[in-house]
């Protein structure tokens, strides 16, 4: 692609959710939405192949309906109160309908099933983008209307979100699908403390994304497509295994990592708010979350070629660079629980 057309879609794609962020006006919001949204296509369709097409398609269709309904709640809301913001007397129905379209956007369940087709069909580290970068602005936008949301539907949705995230992801094989089914059921535990502690919805989303940078970068770096190629993974760098057996378990809440803060600080948070049954199903998914990314573990770590032949040692002869930024992630997303007590209040 032309280095100055790339140039330009990335920018857009920075712009984009920073737009949403920084402004309180519904439209202007909106505008921010449709720049990240239109920008990432071409990034979809850059390898050109059908894969590749049918998951921009899918991508572009998911999206442009959920912003056609979002522009419907903000013209609705307009004529009700004739302002660009949502107020406490905003129609209960257009922030329920607000709601289900960012889920939309974010791919929650029960609107989910775009989400792994299109990862699993565009390159890696456009995924990474897909799952980390464009999640941001729908959740800036949820957390500037927490107040307004309906706590049924909400758990409703978050929990939906979590079964999803934990069963879906159980026989799967292709890393990216994993990755997909790991998203969805995180965002649905950032949804489900939204309307008690929004606070804990960005440190979680932080931390989220901390934690997916390196693992997509590693996976990149070795094209890691699916669990076959990662057991492989040990004879070109033997310390890469080790490192994302920790990110995954980190990702998974096992304590001491850095993933079990948010899960312990959410987990905290909804009992002190009577949230009892959700707070149970949440844990035992947990649980199921694990187990998955334990399977990539067995095959990251504990499968080795029948024979030991030293020909096959190919970190001998191909010393590939690492970027210098996965040393510095993979402390930030296993390391920092100590700091707890100043991240949670």
């Amino acid at each position: 692609m032309n280095p100055i057309t790339l140039m330009i879609i990335y920018l857009t794609i920075i712009l984009g959710p920073m737009i949403t962020m920084t402004s309180n006006n519904l439209l202007i919001m909106w505008v921010g939405l449709e720049m990240s949204l239109l920008a990432i296509i071409p990034l979809l369709m850059n390898k050109k192949n059908p894969r590749s097409t049918e998951a921009a398609t899918k991508y572009f269709i998911t999206q442009a309906t959920a912003s056609m309904i979002i522009l419907l709640v903000i013209m609705l809301n307009y004529k009700q109160l004739g302002t660009w913001t949502f107020q406490q007397q905003t129609n209960t129905m257009l922030t329920n309908i607000m709601l289900i379209s960012l889920s939309i956007k974010l791919g929650m369940a029960p609107f989910h099933l775009w989400l792994p087709e299109v990862t699993q069909g565009i390159p890696m580290l456009t995924g990474l983008l897909l799952l980390t970068w464009q999640k941001i602005a729908p959740i800036t936008i949820l957390f500037q209307i927490y107040y307004l949301l309906n706590t049924t539907i909400t758990s409703i949705i978050a929990m939906l979100s979590i079964l999803v995230g934990a069963w879906g992801g159980l026989n799967q094989t292709q890393t990216r699908k994993i990755m997909a089914y790991s998203s969805i059921a995180h965002m649905g535990w950032m949804l489900a403390i939204l309307p008690y502690n929004p606070n804990m919805t960005l440190m979680n989303l932080s931390i989220y994304i901390m934690m997916m940078i390196p693992m997509f970068l590693m996976f990149s770096s070795f094209n890691s497509s699916s669990m076959n190629s990662i057991s492989l993974m040990w004879n070109k760098n033997p310390t890469i295994p080790m490192m994302i057996s920790i990110i995954l378990l980190s990702l998974g809440g096992l304590p001491p990592l850095t993933g079990f803060l948010p899960k312990w600080a959410i987990i905290t948070e909804l009992l002190k708010n009577n949230c009892l049954i959700i707070t149970t199903i949440m844990a035992m998914m947990a649980l199921m979350n694990l187990f998955f990314y334990t399977r990539l573990i067995y095959s990251t770590s504990l499968t080795t070629f029948p024979i030991n032949n030293n020909s096959k040692m190919l970190y001998h002869h191909n010393n590939k660079k690492l970027n210098y930024i996965i040393s510095m992630l993979m402390i930030i997303s296993t390391l920092t629980l100590p700091i707890s007590p100043q991240l949670v209040t």
